[in-house]
């Protein structure tokens, strides 16, 4: 299997910065290609604050910051072995991407999209060669959260999908491969449906956005840090375990399914949600929040490695 050493991560967002951060650290050569001249100065900003983070989770070869190489043009990716595209989630726009970057790079050099939502085979269609493009969706912020979700499309070869999971176990991070495309992959489609229904529940006017966002973040959210929906449920069995949970709770679940909401994001609830938000925010260090945030997740990613779960 090639080795893989020089890195491009094209878009330099949030998303973007966060993998070159996390490819940096892990010893890799990074080229950063984004359009905004100033997005330079902003990823120097976000590698410094990162690498402390990454040491503090052992991701790092060396303890003196490294960082990338930053252009405004792909033409500069001529020699790279893996592209990681992290373009606006529109799917014209990544269908031009990979046109450039065919005219760019190598023919066997895999390109692995981070969108949330579109599918590979959606992405690869009028590829030149389709088999090397491929869905790596991470969670933001890809250094800290560990999942990264691999789809292949109609066209990926196996071959592709081999490179892409030895590349990330290699940065450390958990591989999730699955078994058919789908919008949304499966971490975004879980999230969006207790979102669905969060957002539902404060159109209901059921529960303020604060209560709602306590409600998770203290209860099953403490839960869910830990372990996944069904093994949490498994515990809830007692001694029968997962089956008795069903056998005994299903019907409830049933129940609550079939109450669940549909709403629509009308002007009118998205004022009612942002105002919710900004509620929740009075009397916090909003400035502080990411880095708050941030520094929670290495600490919980210990926490979880110490107990292994």
């Amino acid at each position: 299997m090639q080795e893989i050493k020089q890195i491009a991560v094209v878009g330099g967002g949030l998303i973007g910065m966060s993998w070159a951060s996390l490819f940096l650290a892990r010893g890799m050569e990074v080229v950063v290609v984004e359009p905004r001249s100033e997005a330079k100065i902003e990823l120097q900003h976000f590698v410094k604050d990162a690498w402390p983070q990454l040491q503090a989770l052992g991701l790092t070869v060396t303890d003196t910051v490294r960082h990338a190489r930053f252009c405004t043009d792909v033409q500069a990716l001529a020699d790279v072995d893996y592209v990681q595209e992290n373009g606006p989630d529109r799917l014209e726009v990544k269908r031009q991407m990979v046109r450039q970057l065919e005219d760019v790079i190598a023919p066997d050099v895999v390109i692995a999209s981070s969108t949330s939502s579109l599918l590979a085979s959606d992405i690869q269609s009028a590829a030149r060669h389709p088999q090397r493009i491929l869905v790596a969706h991470p969670m933001n912020p890809p250094h800290l959260v560990p999942m990264v979700e691999l789809v292949a499309g109609r066209q990926t070869s196996a071959a592709s999908m081999q490179i892409a999971e030895a590349f990330y176990r290699q940065m450390q991070r958990v591989t999730i491969r699955l078994q058919k495309e789908v919008v949304g992959h499966l971490a975004n489609r879980l999230t969006s449906a207790l979102y669905r229904e969060a957002v539902h529940i404060a159109a209901q006017g059921i529960a303020s956005v604060k209560d709602i966002d306590q409600a998770i973040a203290y209860g099953p959210g403490m839960r869910w840090a830990l372990l996944g929906p069904h093994l949490t449920y498994h515990l809830g069995g007692g001694a029968g375990g997962y089956r008795h949970y069903l056998d005994h709770l299903g019907p409830t679940q049933e129940a609550r399914w079939r109450e669940l909401g549909t709403p629509e994001l009308t002007e009118a609830l998205i004022n009612i949600l942002v105002a919710g938000v900004e509620e929740e925010l009075d009397g916090q260090d909003k400035a502080s929040l990411t880095q708050r945030r941030d520094q929670a997740l290495v600490e919980l990613f210990k926490l979880k490695k110490k107990y292994g779960l």
